[in-house]
Order: structure tokens, then C-alpha cells, then sequence
């Protein structure tokens, strides 16, 4: 493994995802079409896992574009899927910690869908998209909210949250963008489906991959999880967890 990379367990359970988030693939349809994508659009992608969001919104809109991951794995998919979908040409994937890229030239779009750890949150992570976006254009930003409170912070680590302040509510994480000023001008938002499929795809990936790797040093531990992910998941994080991607406009 590369030096800089993600950790192998997490590559393990998404080696087989194209999307890594909540998102079904039309609901990524359905985003490039509400944010008004036109061809020649230029779009940053931080954190951009396996670049399914750059591949099929430069086939469907004519966009170009840069994507940026830490993960070989998860890029190497990515030039996969340019080449499959004929977008070669159009899209480049950077192997580098998004958490210091800045784009070479404005882009139209700069987004950075469930990974804002890279600006050690949501403000950081605006502030470090918008150093990359022209003026006017859009910050698209992924991130989980309480769909419903947890009654308790047991509740809350059950859905694998540190504590249930680690989110707002939707409503809290909407009103937050005003004081860092910005005005939020489309959203759309992850449903109980979309976290069936992109959980549930994690459960036959890790049985996959124990069934044909039964002595390696990590089999263990993704047993263990694969024994609990599936309760967990019916039990509390379908029920409390929200996920969605939000466009902003600086004001």
C-alpha cells in the first residue's frame, strides 16, 4: 500500500462501490441536473473516491474536470471508469491529500461530497473549496444530519457518531451556512434506500473478500464487523442518520 492511502479495511468493504456515499446513481443524476451543469463547465472533485460523480456528469453534460483522493485503489477505478464511459480525455484523477489541493485554474464547481474531514469540518472545508472556485460558481458540499435526534449518546456511537453533537438536524445544518456566508441554492437529499444499497454493498464485499482471504491479519476484524453491521444498521443508523449535498453561493 502507498505510503499515502486510505486505511486497508475501509478500501476492503468499498473496493466494490462506484458511489461512496449515500447516493444512488440517480440521485447523482438528479444533482448534475439541478445545479445546472452546461458543457465546458470545469469541476474540482475533493475526496473523490472512485470519480463515478466526474465520469458520468462529463458524459451526461460535457464537463471537464479534476478529481483528487488519497486512495490507489479507489482511483484506479476512477481511470477505469473514464476510460470505460469514453472521458478520458476530459477528466484527470490527482493522487494527493485533498486536504492541501488547490486547483490550478477557477472552476465552476468545487465539491467535496462526505469527506469534510479534509477542512477539519464543514467551514474548512468551504473555505478550502472556494480558494479553487471563480467567482459566481458553486460549492457543492456532502455531509450527515440528524434525520431524528438520538435520544442518547449510546444511540448516537451506535451509528458510528462519536457524540450527538458531531451533527445538527437539517434544519440546524441549513441555518449554518448563512454566518459563514453563504446562501444555500439547491440541495438534494439521500433516502432510506440509497444507505441500504451503499451499506449493504459493504456486506457482500467483506464476505466476498473473507471467503477468499481466510488467514489474512485482518480477517478478524471484518468479521466481527460483518457479524453487527447488518442489525446496526436496520436499527439505528437507517433510522437517525441524514445524509445530503447542499449547492452554496458565496454571498
Amino acid at each position: 500500500m502507498d505510503s499515502l492511502d486510505l486505511p486497508r479495511s475501509f478500501t476492503i468493504r468499498e473496493s466494490g462501490h462506484r458511489v461512496h456515499n449515500p447516493f444512488t446513481e440517480e440521485q447523482l443524476a438528479l444533482l448534475g441536473r439541478a445545479i445546472g451543469l452546461r458543457p465546458g463547465m470545469r469541476v474540482l472533485d475533493l475526496a473523490c473516491g472512485s470519480g463515478e460523480m466526474l465520469c458520468t456528469w462529463s458524459r451526461a453534460h460535457g464537463v471537464g474536470g479534476t478529481g483528487v483522493d488519497i486512495s490507489t485503489v479507489f482511483l484506479a477505478a476512477a481511470r477505469a471508469r473514464a476510460d470505460e464511459l469514453g472521458v478520458a480525455d476530459d477528466v484527470r484523477f490527482v493522487h494527493a491529500d485533498a486536504s492541501g489541493f488547490v486547483a490550478e485554474e477557477p472552476v465552476d464547481v468545487a465539491a467535496c461530497l462526505g469527506a469534510t474531514w479534509i477542512g477539519d469540518g464543514v467551514p474548512g472545508t468551504l473555505g478550502l473549496l472556494r480558494r479553487s472556485l471563480r467567482p459566481g460558481g458553486l460549492l457543492l458540499v456532502g455531509e450527515p444530519y440528524w434525520a431524528e435526534l438520538p435520544p442518547d449518546e449510546e444511540t448516537a456511537r451506535a451509528c458510528d457518531v462519536p457524540t450527538r453533537d458531531t451533527y445538527p438536524p437539517l434544519d440546524g445544518l441549513l441555518e449554518s451556512f448563512g454566518p459563514l456566508g453563504y446562501d444555500v441554492v439547491q440541495m438534494v437529499l439521500a433516502e432510506p434506500a440509497g444507505w441500504d444499497r451503499y451499506v449493504a454493498a459493504q456486506w457482500l464485499t467483506t464476505r466476498r473478500w473473507l471467503d477468499a482471504h481466510p488467514l489474512d491479519p485482518m480477517a478478524p476484524e471484518l468479521r466481527a464487523g460483518l457479524d453487527t453491521a447488518p442489525v446496526r444498521h436496520a436499527r439505528y443508523r437507517r433510522r437517525y442518520l441524514g445524509w445530503g449535498v447542499f449547492a452554496l453561493m458565496a454571498r
